[in-house]
């Protein structure tokens, strides 16, 4: 019986414009166990953004399958995907998609307010999440009142709210400077030993040395898959 948390197999996307077709993906097959901190690496153009929508359920194959948990998202309807959404995966983008007039704290609260927890819970949810990635004294400052490192580290506790045990993190460091970019992958390797699957994208080697498994996709295919023996552990306290 196979345990894998997620499995893909022969997953190929074509975008269709016009009687123009694309091949984004071409015949992807990959399996991540629970527990496991990949990274997917690959130039602009080679399809690892459209990967990690489709195994984000943001998007589906052209044909193929993709099994989380054993379940065939690949045949799941627009309500059964948006509930894989809402409480199995927490995502983390570039631009942190964070409301601008709006703290720290009721960004966080957003996905429990769509779910309809009562305020109560949501607040103190928020702030011991916070807390937990270091910005309990941050809690009521709007993101143009936070560095980009900590914009993001907002967009990790809103990503966590649900209790999602899988990130998906989609070049999570690509607008913030480098000392900061360092402290975000403090926090995903944190997460990752409390047993979160992280699944990161990224096209930087730096960013990608600290997953424990790096997946080199080039032209909408897998080129290289292999797990990082050198992978670099970040020693900065949160």
């Amino acid at each position: 019986m196979d345990t894998s948390l997620i499995q893909v197999q022969n997953l190929t996307k074509v975008y269709k414009s016009g009687d123009l077709e694309t091949e984004v993906l071409s015949n992807i097959n990959l399996k991540i166990n629970r527990g496991e901190f990949v990274a997917i690496m690959g130039p602009s153009g080679s399809g690892k953004s459209t990967l990690m929508h489709i195994l984000g359920a943001l998007d589906l194959p052209t044909s193929g399958t993709y099994f989380l948990e054993g379940q065939n998202v690949s045949k799941m309807s627009d309500n059964e995907l948006a509930d894989i959404r809402n409480k199995k995966i927490g995502f983390v983008f570039q631009a942190y998609n964070l409301l601008p007039r709006t703290s720290a704290l009721e960004n966080v609260m957003i996905p429990m307010e769509y779910a309809g927890i009562p305020e109560i819970n949501q607040k103190k949810k928020a702030s011991e999440l916070l807390k937990l990635i270091g910005l309990s004294d941050r809690l009521n400052h709007p993101p143009n009142k936070l560095s980009g490192g900590q914009q993001q580290r907002v967009a990790i506790a809103r990503a966590l709210v649900m209790d999602a045990s899988i990130i998906l993190a989609d070049e999570p460091t690509g607008n913030i400077a480098s000392n900061q970019a360092e402290e975000i992958m403090a926090i995903f390797q944190k997460l990752n030993k409390k047993g979160h699957t992280i699944i990161m994208i990224t096209h930087e080697p730096d960013i990608a040395k600290h997953a424990k498994r790096i997946v080199f996709i080039k032209d909408g295919k897998i080129h290289k898959n292999k797990n990082n023996h050198k992978q670099y552990i970040v020693s900065k306290k949160l």
